[in-house]
């Protein structure tokens, strides 16, 4: 997929931000390598995902965040992101070592 960048405003910013997490944080992540797959308990209007893996600080992250095309690129949207608690990087280091 050819992700052109990410679309930022006051409500997601300050929604990510909730929980420690900067927005440098978050766009380091999808500059790696994380693990994505689709956000299934949350159903909307837009289809959601969700990442998880390594920042460039080497912090694991879950990220929640759905897909804008507008028009001339398509743009990650973060929703949500939070730092992963110690079970949730162990299973997540069992699948990728």
């Amino acid at each position: 997929m050819n992700i052109d960048g990410f679309d930022w405003d006051s409500g997601n910013r300050a929604k990510c931000e909730k929980h420690g997490v900067s927005i440098a944080e978050i766009e380091s992540l999808f500059s790696g390598t994380p693990l994505v797959a689709p956000d299934i308990l949350h159903l909307s209007n837009e289809q959601r995902f969700r990442a998880v893996g390594r920042t460039i600080k080497k912090r694991h992250l879950f990220v929640v965040f759905t897909l804008r095309n507008n028009g001339k690129s398509l743009l990650i949207r973060p929703i949500s992101a939070r730092y992963m608690h110690k079970m949730e990087i162990q299973a997540h280091e069992k699948e990728i070592p």
